[in-house]
């Protein structure tokens, strides 16, 4: 999207969007003076013309507008707690379209529980997104936001594009985005999700915890993780004819994050987001029980599994398959988590444009190291590319082209010791040759890490074995140390971390537990 009309192709297929809208969806503009006002104000009422249920109107909301750029979601019940401070185009243009047809009466596809949780809130709680419009991370934070301010009347989100909004950037010193704030104080900073956000809040609202119950009859087949892994086994486990049920904090796993994917047999080339959303439509053509946003929180072992999660649900399961993928390992070293979204950054996409001009470092040789060096070279004014072994590790081409950038350094055989900030704002790195053990100093002003994965099986720690770098150990058919727990994916020792390889041991990992299946004896079940 740009200051240019929608084009018809996009105008086209939100008129089939918004065809199903069950009620009327105001977009109501603030009154008032902006050079790019005139540019909203075009953008929504090309939007309203595609639908007679859709209206553009202006309004003086007094003091309860950011700016003339300040625009709120109206439906048959008036104001719903959405409003945009902003153009939201880019990757805000989904979350626009996706509060119209939630406040236009689409279903909200939220787990049961998190729409009763989010129902009980008692409070007033003000949330304020601050986004950049080329962040990806970025709209799964607004869209969730908006998504429980239409559940509860006490939940209220404000997208603000930060680019439009310099001053209060610089007042509140935000260096990475999605930056969240709830009742004027810092609630959330950097990518995230729904599981994240419902945790945070039953941490700042105890009473909104809820009580343990059992939700489901006895399942076959319970697993753990929504990434390829998981998706494939419980693909495989429906097909069987077995009764399964998938937990996840969100579908996609790291896929979700992978911006182009040209190596999956059959399909030239895709993206992340695309993967997802096909994994998911697959998903959906069997009988599987999904519990998504939801984390698991407690595990007993025994001829049932019971699984407790994050809802207070409990499930019970004659076999278990883990499936949680990883994450991005974090360098460990002071400076590190205090200045997370203040200048250390994980994901260059979304962050690098904050540093336009500047100078960066980037912490690791690796292909993601040096693939990120390569994309904030054409934003930054320098990258130092910081390698811990004596040679970088990513491919020979990626090494050739880094190589060939005037503004980009690399140093090996160094390692990071600490990041240095002043006032809450990066200004330095310091590193030691590990030849000589010289400590040196990298003035600086953002801080990106790209060092790799970490296995997300700490929850399983004292269930099964795990090797010394967090993964699951497994034999040739996914079995785990314990009876009846099998695990496929990055979560695992299984070699060479590729979404071809995980969807693979998702399917070996449920014919393992087929085959468990047909031996299992419900005697051995204690009742």
């Amino acid at each position: 999207m740009s200051s240019t009309p929608i084009s018809k192709d996009i105008l086209e297929a939100l008129t089939k969007y918004t065809a199903s809208l069950k009620n009327k969806v105001s977009l109501v503009l603030q009154t008032g003076e902006h050079s790019k006002r005139a540019e909203l104000a075009s953008f929504l009422n090309q939007i309203c013309g595609v639908s007679e249920k859709l209206l553009f109107l202006e309004r003086d909301f007094k003091k309860g507008a950011r700016s003339p750029l300040t625009f709120f979601l109206e439906s048959n019940e008036g104001l719903n707690g959405i409003s945009f401070s902003g153009i939201p185009s880019g990757h805000e243009f989904n979350s626009l379209i996706l509060a119209i047809l939630h406040s236009g009466g689409s279903e909200i596809k939220l787990d049961q529980s998190i729409k009763d949780m989010l129902s009980n809130v008692k409070e007033e709680l003000r949330f304020e997104t601050v986004v950049s419009l080329s962040c990806h991370n970025c709209p799964d934070v607004v869209q969730a936001l908006n998504q429980f301010s239409i559940i509860s009347p006490k939940i209220s989100n404000e997208m603000i594009d930060g680019g439009l909004y310099p001053d209060l950037m610089k007042e509140r010193d935000i260096q990475g985005v999605p930056c969240v704030y709830l009742n004027g104080e810092v609630f959330a900073s950097g990518k995230s999700d729904i599981a994240k956000l419902v945790s945070k809040l039953e941490e700042l609202y105890p009473y909104l915890k809820p009580r343990l119950s059992k939700s489901l009859p006895l399942q076959d087949v319970a697993i753990v993780g929504g990434g390829p892994a998981g998706i494939s086994a419980a693909i495989y486990i429906a097909r069987k004819g077995l009764s399964v049920a998938l937990i996840a904090e969100k579908i996609g796993g790291q896929v979700k994050e992978t911006m182009g994917i040209e190596n999956l047999i059959s399909v030239s080339n895709t993206t992340g987001d695309k993967l997802t959303v096909d994994m998911k439509s697959h998903l959906s053509d069997y009988d599987v029980t999904l519990k998504e946003h939801l984390r698991v929180t407690d595990l007993r072992q025994g001829a049932i599994k019971k699984i407790t999660l994050s809802s207070g649900e409990i499930i019970e399961a004659k076999t278990l398959i883990i499936a949680t993928g990883a994450k991005w390992r974090e360098l460990g070293v002071p400076g590190e988590k205090e200045n997370i979204g203040n200048g250390v950054a994980y994901c260059p996409h979304c962050d690098g444009p904050f540093f336009k001009g500047k100078d960066v470092a980037v912490i690791g040789g690796g292909n993601s190291g040096i693939e990120a060096a390569l994309d904030l070279s054409g934003i930054v004014k320098k990258v130092t590319v910081l390698e811990f072994m004596p040679d970088l590790k990513a491919d020979k081409i990626l090494i050739d082209q880094a190589e060939k950038k005037d503004n980009i350094q690399i140093l090996s055989n160094v390692q990071t010791k600490k990041i240095l900030s002043t006032d809450s704002r990066v200004t330095g790195l310091e590193y030691k040759n590990r030849t000589t053990n010289k400590i040196s100093l990298i003035n600086l002003d953002g801080v990106f890490i790209q060092i790799g994965l970490i296995p997300n099986s700490q929850f399983m720690k004292d269930v099964i074995k795990l090797n010394k770098h967090g993964e699951i150990i497994i034999n040739e058919h996914g079995e785990t140390s314990e009876e009846g727990i099998f695990a496929c994916g990055d979560v695992t020792t299984v070699p060479f971390k590729q979404i071809i390889i995980s969807m693979g041991e998702g399917a070996k990992a449920a014919l393992s537990a087929s085959d468990y299946l047909m031996k299992y004896s419900p005697k051995d079940v204690a009742v």
